[in-house]
């Protein structure tokens, strides 16, 4: 089974800023999901749930033992698969993953995807720590494995996470079954498909040093470095195209410390001369992700989603867990049930239509941007009134100028949803 070639899409950058560098009291998430190009990435919610006992769950490849108890999910996710790219939990939980490859070698058969393991851990994590022992237990349990992208050629690999709470954040980076992670309770911290946990480890799995050891990676003398014992020697070459970008987005982030705020993370998601945001090689950021967590547990958390591709020329749209939280089926791609190319074996033998509305109209909105200047300009200018728009509702909501009611914060995405289709139609 393939597990990277050249063009393979497989960057991402995931950013964190836990106060004092955010410039409010509150931890500041924010994620690019750079995927294939053409793949439509839908924001679907999932509300809390209770399952019999003994009951099973399917993933996108494998079934997992279900929990008594999960709670409600905003997924941002490839619209074929289970899991998701990036996304929260009602407890004010986010977690974003990448690509790694490292000594490791990467399943062949099909497990976890790693973004099955990002929604099952928000499913069931009510903190970013207990969200990390989920995603180390169901690792330990069932692996990781199987293909990333829909596509007859395998596309397989190892997964980072970036998780957050009210409090703090926590990286966890993988190899196979074995993991490190760090703890961030200040500053600001990004990960780019590299491991970039050195000697400050914070936990590991318990056979992470006896196998390096065993392998003949770390003499057991020398200080252990994770990301030096187990990175590759010879990187692929967007492996090394990574480290660029990583550097890139820890000087932007560097140069805000103390003043990091929702708009300043989207900027650095609109950063084209990075790579940050990408369109290059057969893929591009399909869909960006931006979290406000406020440290007050009075206050709501606050998720802004594109659920369209390029952050650049896309609306970051509000969403807070209320009452009349729902799902907007202006952002849900349609389903094949049985028929899906995921489903039938051998699997992604042909191809379907995965646009949801949303993602229509957008694509129409960018043809006039870069061929109708005058009204490319006018709708342009539509988004950056509408996200501002939204901007400023979330800042009289958390500088408590405004208290609306439950139903109508539940019911925020799905206005904001509206009024992109309509700028479009």
């Amino acid at each position: 089974m393939a597990s990277w070639s050249p063009g393979t899409p497989c960057s991402c950058d995931c950013f964190v800023s836990v106060p004092p560098a955010s410039a409010i009291p509150a931890v500041i998430f924010a994620k690019n999901s750079d995927r294939p190009r053409d793949e439509v990435q839908e924001v679907l919610f999932v509300p809390a749930g209770t399952h019999a006992p003994g009951s099973w769950l399917q993933c996108t490849y494998i079934e997992v033992e279900q929990v008594s108890k999960t709670h409600a999910v905003i997924l941002s996710r490839p619209s074929w698969l289970w899991g998701a790219e990036m996304g929260a939990n009602e407890h004010g939980v986010c977690i974003g993953n990448e690509a790694v490859w490292t000594k490791e070698p990467v399943g062949e058969g099909e497990a976890l995807l790693g973004m099955d393991l990002l929604r099952l851990a928000l499913e069931r994590g009510s903190s970013a720590q207990e969200a990390l022992h989920v995603i180390t237990g169901l690792l330990e349990r069932y692996g990781q494995g199987g293909s990333c992208r829909e596509d007859p050629t395998p596309f397989c690999y190892h997964n980072t996470f970036l998780l957050a709470d009210r409090t703090e954040a926590w990286v966890l980076e993988t190899a196979g079954r074995l993991w490190a992670a760090q703890r961030i309770q200040e500053g600001a911290r990004n990960i780019s498909n590299q491991l970039s946990i050195g000697t400050d480890i914070s936990t590991e799995h318990p056979e992470l040093r006896p196998h390096a050891r065993a392998q003949g990676w770390w003499d057991g003398q020398d200080n252990f470095d994770f990301a030096r014992v187990f990175s590759l020697t010879q990187q692929p070459v967007r492996m090394e195209a990574a480290k660029a970008r990583f550097q890139a987005g820890w000087e932007l982030l560097q140069r805000q410390q103390g003043g990091i705020t929702a708009e300043v993370m989207m900027g650095v998601l609109r950063n084209k001369e990075s790579g940050i945001c990408m369109d290059s090689g057969g893929f591009r950021t399909t869909a960006s992700m931006v979290s406000i967590l406020p440290r007050d547990p009075t206050q709501p958390c606050v998720h802004f989603l594109t659920a369209t591709p390029d952050p650049s020329r896309s609306v970051f749209k509000p969403f807070i867990f209320g009452v009349g939280a729902a799902q907007v089926p202006q952002v849900m791609s349609p389903t094949f049930g049985a028929q899906d190319p995921v489903r039938t074996l051998p699997r992604f033998q042909t191809q379907v239509d995965r646009r949801h509305p949303l993602y229509r109209g957008h694509q129409v909105a960018l043809g006039l941007m870069e061929s109708e200047q005058d009204r490319g300009q006018q709708l342009r200018q539509k988004q950056r009134d509408l996200e501002q728009e939204g901007l400023e509702a979330v800042r009289g909501l958390l500088a408590g100028e405004r208290a609306p009611p439950h139903q109508e914060l539940g019911g925020l995405f799905r206005a904001f949803v509206e009024k992109e289709s309509q700028a479009y139609a």
